[in-house]
């Protein structure tokens, strides 16, 4: 068996082998060509996504809008995500009168992080929502700086951000991730067959707010966000 995390890891070991079976975290499965569908993946794979649906990416603006009543003009940086994804994204920011700018990776790589930073420097967008793109995590530690660099409130998808100095992040339970993991480890060594067990989408969401962050940024969170926080760091 292979536990495969990220979707470049998933797809070269799908690629190598159409037999062992794969256990894999990422996103968008079947884009990839990695499953069938989320209930039925067929194949030799099988895991957890972590896209989940858009509504998510308008709770994260909602919130980011609540902290920072002034943002009106967003910069999404992303790569591997559908176009008519990324449209029922802008789609919920809509209501709360912000603008997406989407700004394509081309590739994970520190070089490309400088090139995107600047474009949001020069579009003068007045926040920053990151992209759940599992290849940005390795990089999360260089991702935050430049954020602080720009002096501009960030929404992150995951916690392991915040812990390195960001915002806030409206965040999957990665300890119910692994969990899921897990389980369908024990179900293949049981001797189910990866391509029947169907791609688990998480349920369960954390607010995690960095105070640290906001006071480096001169801002002040409303209590009432900060009431609903399930953990708030010092």
């Amino acid at each position: 068996m292979i536990v495969a995390i990220s979707n470049p890891i998933a797809r070269a070991v799908h690629a190598a082998s159409d037999t062992i079976p794969i256990v894999w975290i990422g996103v968008e499965p079947t884009q990839l060509g990695l499953a069938e569908s989320l209930a039925r993946p067929a194949g030799n794979i099988t895991g957890v996504s972590v896209q989940v649906d858009a509504e998510i990416w308008g709770k994260r603006l909602q919130i980011l809008k609540q902290a920072v009543p002034s943002v009106s003009k967003v910069a999404f940086p992303t790569m591997f995500m559908p176009a008519d994804y990324i449209a029922q994204i802008r789609e919920t920011g809509q209501p709360l009168q912000i603008s997406l700018m989407v700004i394509q990776l081309q590739q994970s790589a520190p070089s490309e992080y400088q090139r995107v930073f600047a474009d949001i420097a020069r579009e003068q967008s007045d926040g920053i929502l990151v992209s759940d793109n599992g290849d940005l995590l390795p990089f999360r530690q260089l991702i935050v700086e430049l954020v602080e660099k720009s002096r501009l409130p960030a929404m992150y998808p995951y916690r392991d951000y915040v812990e390195v100095g960001g915002l806030m992040a409206y965040a999957v339970d990665v300890g119910e991730l692994r969990r899921r993991m897990a389980d369908d480890v024990h179900e293949i060594f049981g001797g189910a067959k990866a391509g029947d067990i169907p791609i688990y989408q998480p349920t369960k969401f954390q607010l995690v707010i960095n105070l640290k962050a906001a006071k480096t940024l001169g801002l002040a969170f409303p209590p009432a966000l900060l009431a609903t926080a399930d953990e708030v760091i010092e």
